[in-house]
């Protein structure tokens, strides 16, 4: 089986991590992986966006702009740029917070997450790609809580980033309490 995503969003909302992450889960999983960030020249309040691909077998190229199984759109030109892109059945992760409007199409299932006020309730606006990754685990079945706990670890242990692994591991536990 092989599964195309698209993460979505501004700059500095963590969405090249948290493609970054889901490809690092399905690795430690034994899965066959890509991922292939996009990026403005901005720092932060540009555009960004990766693709991550999960499959079983070798993966042949990996982009994955069209017929995409799954996209996580943070903000409202995600929503404009690649609603369109994904196949009809596959799933859209919208971040409620900002995209008030939902989408046009009626062939796939929205799934709406209100990840920002869920990451500010938390305490800090940039976990919300925590958020986020919390309505996709509890979605799509790909993965557990636990594998994120692990990888989250693995990525930010010695860091300088290592004192806000609690945060990100805070900021799941709620989405998922909030995506049942």
């Amino acid at each position: 089986m092989t599964t195309r995503i698209l993460f979505s969003g501004f700059g500095g909302q963590g969405i090249l991590t948290l493609g970054q992450l889901i490809a690092t889960i399905a690795l430690n999983k034994g899965k066959e992986v890509t991922w292939m960030p996009s990026y403005g020249a901005e720092m932060r309040g540009g555009t960004a966006n990766c693709s991550v691909i999960i499959s079983d077998k070798m993966i042949g190229s990996p982009i994955a702009n069209t017929n995409i199984d799954i996209l996580c759109a943070m903000n409202i030109p995600s929503i404009v740029k690649f609603e369109d892109k994904v196949r009809p059945g596959g799933q859209i992760f919208i971040n409620s917070s900002i995209i008030k409007d939902g989408i046009a199409r009626t062939d796939v299932d929205a799934l709406h997450i209100d990840a920002s006020n869920i990451a500010s309730k938390v305490g800090d606006l940039r976990v919300a790609n925590m958020v986020m990754l919390a309505g996709f685990l509890q979605k799509t079945n790909l993965f557990t809580f636990e594998d994120v706990e692990e990888v989250l670890k693995q990525r930010f242990s010695g860091t300088r980033n290592e004192h806000l692994i609690p945060l990100n591991i805070e900021a799941v536990k709620q989405g998922m309490e909030a995506t049942v």
